[in-house]
Parts: C-alpha cells; structure tokens; sequence
C-alpha cells in the first residue's frame, strides 16, 4: 500500500493543473483537514455502510431460527373427476381432486374452500443456529477492522498530503527568493558591464541565471498545485490556494529531538491492518465452525390446521351426480377440519462426505490467511526499524541544514562583495548563488522531513497520536 512509503519530498515533478479557487480566510489546520477527510471521503462511509450491513445481519441471521409460520386461504372452481393409478408432478403444478372415480368424464363442477395455518420449528439444530449468530458476529468484526482500517489510512494519506503541500510552498518561496537574488545580480553585474567594470559575457550568464530561477519558480508552481489538487482530493473539497498551518517548517518538536534514539522500540499490537488481517482469520474460522455444524442432524417441530369447504355434497357418487351445488357460498364455506402436530428427526448422512471435504477447504483457506498475517507482521516489523533510523537521520539533517545555509550565506555575500570590487569572477558568483539556493531547499526539506519521517514511523506502528501529540 502507498501509505508505507516514505513522505519525503525530493524533487519538482513538471505537469499541468487546473483548480478552482476557494476563499479561504484562516490557515487550514492538519487535525481540521482531517476532520474534513474523515467527514466527506466516500469510501470512509462506504466501509461504515458495509459495517453496519453486517450489524444488521446479526439480527436478520438470529430471526431466521424464528418459527415458520404460513396462513393461506384458497377459494377455487372446478371439477372432481377421480380416477385410479400413480402420477409424478415433475417440475410443474399438478391439481388434485378429491372426487370419485367415474367411469366417465363428466363436467360437473362447484366451488370449494381451503383454509390452514401451518407452523414449523427447527428446535434443536445441534450448534447450527450458535455457530451461524458468531459467524455473523466475526464479519462485523471483520467489518469493523476493514473500516477503521480505512479511516486511520485515509488520515495518513490527508497527513501526507498537507506535508507535501506545505513542503512545497516552502520550496516555492525559496525560488522566489533565487530569482530575487539572480535579479539584484543581473542589474549589478549588466550596470558594471555597461560601464566596462566587467566583462560583457558575464551580462549574458547573469541573464541565463535569471532566466534558469524563473524557471525553477513555474516548476515550483506546477509541483505546488499538483499537491494542492491532492489534498483537496484526499478530503473530498473543491481544488484551491490553501493557507496552511506553518508549524511544521518553524519548529520541529523539542522532545522528539531530546527522545529518539536508534533503540527506541515501539510494538504493533494498535496496527489497524494487522487488526484486520487477524479478523479475516477469526472470520475463516467461524466460517469453519459453521460448515463443521452442518454434518448434525436437525430435529423439527410441526404443526399443521387445516379446515376446508366444498360443493360437493358427502353422497356424491357415480349413483348421484347430481348431489352438488354450484353455488359460491355452498362451496366456500368451511364443513371438515383436521389438525396434525408431529416431531421431525432429519438426517442428511451424504453430508459427512460432503461437509469434510468443504470443512478442508476451509482450513487450508484459514492457514492461508494466517500466512498473509505473518507476512504483514514482518514486513511492518522490518519497516519500523527502517522507520526509526529514517527519524533519526531526518533529526540529524535537521540540525545540520542551518549550519550548511549560514555558511552558504556567508560565502555568497563574500563572493558577490569581491565580484563587485573586481576581484572574483562570475564563475564563482554564479556557484555561490546555486549554494545558497541548494542550502535554502535543504533548510526547508529538513524541517519537513521530520515531521513526514514521524508520520512514517506513526503510519508503521499504526498509530496516529504518535504523530500528532507532537503538535
């Protein structure tokens, strides 16, 4: 996943960016831009959505164990020819008629009633019904994880993005700067070249220094939109100029500096991905548990009410075919009833081949997901030593880059005090004011790189108070 990669800003990238500009009148802070994320980002409410399906789906899997109960009323015309001998509905509706055998077909016909109510209870199911309720209940689990998962990357990323940003307006002001100086040079250096103070070529590398520094401001433009667009993007809001909290190129955290140490260790036991990693094993395993269940045996209780009418009278006979009425009332209403309660023992015995072939497969499934774990487990323990060394060179640069700028400082105002009393030449005046420039950048990604290898390290260990304590 993108997130583990280390934040640092090493270069411009050049492309083209179209943003639509926002007013915006106070400096956006990092805990409001996450906020912001958290509240709009769509697939945050995606896997909320998706967590609460699957708190639903505890409830709709405890009903399903709720006793069947059917009412139907039927009312229907027609004939009761009987008739003698065995039949087979396959795939379709076949009708029955509860009439004598008639040596003939005949056609007379009435109204007849049906009425039931019928019950049926799957009382004892031998851990079924138990081991279904958990599975439901691991897959919200599961679900959970998948979502705080999602939201503690999301505030990475948004993190990331506002450093990137924040980075890159930094570095943008040290272009301007560059250009401001290669322009004062320009008009001292073509002022004496005009007045045959200094060679005329030297006017010609003056302008090319001015030309390279504007340059670098529109590279330094395009990079600082293209981070722009990706913070906006990361929290769901219109592209646009962000003021942003400044905190993180003024000061790096006084205890950070006192407290990292190459042995500072830090456990992941709050990792939000191994969290979820492990709930897809539990997941599996319920899963497991589930199938194991389906080899029992399944006792039922039935019930069954059932009252009907007919136009047919009781003496109605190949004797007396003229025993019926086809009236509507005479044939609905209700004459005979019955009633039958009963016990239900059922036991599939295939399903012992069958369950142990898929309670296998369900096994391996889980193994599989415990190797994913381990990788994930390694893989980030690896990443947080590399996390802990990365903070302690970025503190390390952080103290050195002052030292490299004053020193660049130093030499590029000696350097352009001896250009401009004709003791240097424009070769060394035109290094002296890339020094200066490359020690402003260092400046500004040293400061930033603390607080990105910060985040790294918090990204790492899965939590993000590691990082944001420090603010």
């Amino acid at each position: 996943m993108n997130i583990w990669k280390p934040l640092f800003l090493l270069a411009f990238v050049t492309g083209n960016s179209a943003a639509v500009v926002v007013a915006q009148t106070q400096p956006l802070t990092l805990q409001d831009a996450l906020k912001t994320g958290l509240t709009n980002y769509q697939s945050i409410k995606a896997k909320e959505n998706y967590a609460r399906a699957a708190g639903e789906n505890i409830s709709a899997t405890r009903r399903e164990f709720l006793p069947d109960l059917n009412l139907s009323a039927q009312n229907s015309y027609g004939t009761v020819n009987g008739q003698n001998g065995p039949m087979w509905g396959y795939k379709g509706w076949t009708t029955g008629a509860s009439g004598p055998a008639l040596p003939s077909q005949n056609w007379n016909s009435a109204f007849g009633g049906l009425y039931l109510a019928n019950i049926s209870w799957d009382v004892v199911t031998f851990g079924r019904r138990i081991a279904k309720v958990e599975l439901a209940k691991q897959q919200l689990n599961n679900s959970n994880a998948d979502f705080e998962q999602e939201k503690f990357e999301q505030q990475v990323r948004i993190a990331g993005a506002y450093l990137n940003l924040l980075a890159a307006q930094r570095l943008r002001k040290s272009m301007e700067s560059n250009l401001f100086r290669a322009q004062e040079l320009q008009r001292m250096i073509v002022s004496r070249a005009l007045n045959g103070l200094n060679a005329g070529v030297d006017s010609s590398i003056a302008n090319a220094e001015v030309s390279k520094a504007k340059l670098s401001l529109v590279d330094a433009d395009t990079y600082m939109q293209q981070q722009s667009n990706k913070l906006a993007e990361m929290m769901d809001v219109p592209p646009q100029d962000f003021i942003l909290d400044t905190t993180f190129v003024s000061k790096v955290p006084n205890e950070l500096l006192e407290t990292i140490t190459p042995q500072d260790s830090t456990t992941l036991k709050s990792q939000p991905l191994l969290k979820f990693y492990n709930t897809r094993i539990d997941l599996s395993q319920a899963n497991q548990q589930f199938i194991s269940k389906n080899v029992m045996p399944k006792l039922s209780l039935m019930g069954v009410f059932q009252t009907r009418g007919s136009g047919f009278n009781s003496d109605y006979s190949a004797a007396n075919l003229s025993s019926y009425s086809s009236g509507y009332w005479d044939g609905i209403n209700p004459t005979r009833s019955n009633y039958l309660l009963g016990l239900n023992l059922s036991w599939t015995i295939t399903d012992l081949w069958r369950t142990h072939s898929q309670v296998s497969r369900q096994h391996y499934t889980t193994e599989a997901l415990k190797n994913e774990y381990n990788q994930q487990y390694h893989r980030l323990s690896q990443q947080l030593v590399l996390s802990e060394q990365q903070l302690l060179n970025a503190v390390k640069k952080y103290k050195e880059a002052p030292i490299g700028l004053k020193a660049a400082g130093d030499a590029f105002l000696q350097k352009s005090t001896l250009y401009e009393n004709g003791l240097s030449n424009i070769a060394d005046l035109s290094q002296a004011l890339y020094n200066i420039n490359r020690a402003e950048t260092d400046r500004d990604i040293a400061y930033n790189g603390v607080w990105q290898a910060l985040l790294y390290k918090a990204a790492t260990v899965g939590d993000l108070e590691v990082f944001l304590h420090q603010l």
